[in-house]
């Protein structure tokens, strides 16, 4: 008999755990697990990617141990715990002081840079003969998140991978609307600065 929490909302899910449902826990870590690594791991860097496991599993524990305090009608639960996780990942990347040099790296997993590139040049997937570009263009957006200040990138990440607007991103991060907008302004500014090259490339397929 398939068990009916699959089909519960997030929210439902959370509320159910904190009333000591474990399976509930079980089936959000089992729904959020890849996209959460994936922007803890995006928002330490190259430089600290050695870390993600760590503070992808410290993100988790802040969230079993704020199972009490989440209220559905506030934010998503999703929104909520990515911000748990943003707070995380700032937590250390300023005890370590980071000043890193850049590396390229191709951490098998291209496909989500690429929604953005292709998102900037109006296409919704590589063609077959175009993919040893779309390759290289995942691995340059890469480089170039890494490239970014902590906080812009923390802005950029939060608006793709969640979806965070910028008044969601003021009101989690604490923020006046105005430096919101203006880390979100200067991140996109300069990741299509740098990766001017490959969307020249593409401007004609707009």
């Amino acid at each position: 008999m398939p068990d009916s929490r699959s089909d519960m909302p997030d929210e439902q899910l959370m509320l159910a755990y904190a009333r000591g449902d474990a399976a509930a826990f079980d089936q959000l870590y089992a729904r959020h697990e890849a996209g959460l690594y994936r922007f803890v791991r995006r928002l330490l860097g190259a430089g600290l990617s050695a870390q993600a496991d760590e503070v992808f599993q410290d993100a988790w524990l802040r969230i079993v141990s704020a199972r009490a305090s989440f209220q559905p009608q506030g934010a998503a639960w999703r929104t909520w715990a990515f911000t748990i996780a943003h707070n995380a990942a700032m937590d250390r990347l300023r005890v370590a002081g980071r000043e890193v040099a850049v590396h390229p790296e191709d951490d098998g997993e291209g496909d989500a840079p690429l929604d953005w590139l292709a998102a900037q040049a109006g296409r919704l997937s590589p063609s077959s003969e175009d993919l040893a570009f779309w390759r290289a263009a995942g691995a340059q957006l890469l480089h170039c998140l890494d490239a970014l200040p902590d906080a812009q990138r923390a802005a950029f990440l939060l608006h793709h991978e969640d979806g965070a607007s910028v008044e969601d991103l003021a009101q989690r991060l604490a923020l006046p609307f105005e430096t919101a907008k203006s880390r979100l302004r200067y991140a996109l500014k300069k990741l299509r600065g740098c990766m001017g090259a490959y969307l020249d490339v593409l401007e004609p397929a707009r």
